[in-house]
């Protein structure tokens, strides 16, 4: 044990940082778990299977050493639909003009370029929109043939080489998880993550694909990043375990002005079903660069954080940013002022989901009720596989939640979720006699409660079952006798 301030988030809300080669040594990856770390994200877009497992290595070092479980993510690539290269590198645009967009290799110039998906050309139709460089130039298909696609160009002025398209208003036929992903996700297995990031989702059944080829050695979190997945968001999350709101690509794909509302949407419907949630893209995009960020962006992190959210995630700015570590502390702090709102807790309060039908979600209810009618320090939950603990964090309680679970994995999963503080135990504990004077020995010891303090209890009874969540005690902690 040790009196590092790691042990103790005040703050509800979690924060995930993206490792990349500005964050990736030893001394760095510490660095952001001491100043806000909760999950660490892995990008597949990016580095080797190797360079990924020796940061997951350094990872695991840091939660032996400070005793805390540290959740991961494995984040897929997922298909990238790019364009061919130009004869001279770019070309120029002009509206109105006509561009073929064909299979053949051959460089490209201002009147024709390589699209190498056949099944996206078959996927077209006359009207559709094509976006290329993330919306910077957008095309809308005049004519369609069996190989090629003739577009007027409605916008944009440049194009280079290899660049990404987005085909927003297409179902397209691709399954998330291409060749480079399945060896990408048997390598994260293989390696003990705990959460699988899918990209490019747009029906259930790409959920149920990779559930197949995951079975229960990781949890599974969408990102909602298409147009079509929000046809389908009440389908999807039910079949996920977390969501990511990937706002970038969503900007592109659809109107800026909606993102925001989907956001809000997206985060009531996640916590209403008990699943985690994050928010992620350009939160603090200028700390790339600067080490504060704009006032904007500060705004966008604290409506994040107004919406609810279980998480708000740094990417570029953690992983190849110059102030990745700036970028946490500045990140913690916005977080932190939010939740001493008072607006905020009254936010929280008034959207709160609905009652479950079920005795767990009696018991969960009562406990979040309970824990503020005596001053509880914290919501104790002893869980198996997180359920009991999920629940809990669903009603967004002003306390911590303190989850005791004897599973490593269990405990590292519930590191994203809202208010948990995770605690691993090696030794079962086989009765609820058996679990509260456990429950009180770990809230001293991590200084969530003291002498005096009353902790609210929940365990399902007979002990250790899955999904039993049947009991509420309250405790005092009393002062040992003389």
């Amino acid at each position: 044990m040790t009196d590092s301030p790691i042990f103790r988030r005040h703050r509800q809300t979690k924060i995930v940082a993206t490792v990349g080669p500005a964050s990736s040594a030893p001394d760095q990856l510490r660095r952001l778990l001491l100043t806000g770390v909760d999950v660490f994200r892995l990008n597949f877009s990016h580095g080797t299977q190797e360079n990924h497992g020796e940061v997951l290595a350094r990872i695991r070092a840091l939660e032996a050493e400070f005793d805390r479980p540290i959740g991961v993510i494995a984040d897929l690539q997922g298909p990238k639909l790019r364009i061919g290269s130009f004869a001279e590198g770019a070309v120029a645009l002009r509206s109105g003009r006509v561009i073929r967009f064909d299979l053949d290799p051959a460089p490209g110039n201002e009147d024709r370029v390589c699209l190498p998906h056949p099944e996206v050309i078959e996927a077209m139709t006359v009207g559709s929109t094509l976006l290329l460089d993330d919306g910077k130039v957008r095309i809308r298909v005049i004519e369609k043939g069996p190989d090629f696609l003739l577009g007027e160009i409605v916008a944009g002025t440049r194009l280079s080489n290899n660049k990404g398209f987005n085909v927003p208003d297409v179902m397209l036929p691709l399954s998330p998880l291409t060749p480079k992903d399945r060896r990408d996700m048997e390598f994260a297995l293989d390696q003990g993550v705990e959460w699988i990031a899918l990209s490019f989702v747009q029906r259930p059944e790409d959920v149920v694909e990779a559930r197949g080829l995951i079975g229960d050695r990781a949890a599974i979190m969408l990102k909602i990043e298409k147009p079509a997945a929000i046809q389908h968001l009440d389908e999807l999350i039910e079949l996920a375990d977390a969501l990511m709101v990937a706002r970038g690509d969503l900007g592109v794909e659809m109107p800026a002005e909606d993102v925001p509302s989907l956001q809000k949407n997206m985060i009531q419907k996640a916590r209403d079903a008990g699943r985690p949630v994050i928010v992620a893209t350009q939160m603090l995009e200028s700390m790339i660069g600067s080490p504060s960020p704009t006032r904007a962006e500060v705004s966008d992190v604290a409506t994040a954080v107004y919406d609810g959210t279980d998480a708000v995630m740094l990417s570029a700015e953690t992983a190849a940013g110059a102030y990745p570590v700036e970028a946490v502390a500045i990140m913690d702090r916005i977080v932190a002022r939010v939740e001493s709102d008072a607006l905020y807790r009254s936010i929280m309060d008034s959207q709160h989901p609905g009652l479950g039908r079920t005795t767990a979600d009696a018991i969960t209810h009562s406990a979040n009720q309970a824990a503020r009618a005596v001053s509880a320090k914290a919501i104790v939950t002893y869980t198996e596989s997180g359920s009991t603990t999920l629940r809990a964090a669903r009603e967004r309680p002003p306390m911590p939640i303190l989850a005791i679970s004897i599973h490593d994995t269990t405990a590292r999963r519930l590191a994203l979720s809202y208010g948990v503080h995770t605690v691993h135990v090696t030794k079962g504990i086989s009765s609820f006699g058996e679990m509260v004077p456990e429950a009180m020995r770990i809230a001293q010891d991590y200084g969530i409660a003291g002498i005096g303090d009353r902790l609210a209890i929940t365990a399902g009874v007979p002990f250790g079952r899955t999904g039993s969540t049947n009991t509420l005690r309250i405790v005092y902690l009393e002062p040992e006798p003389q």
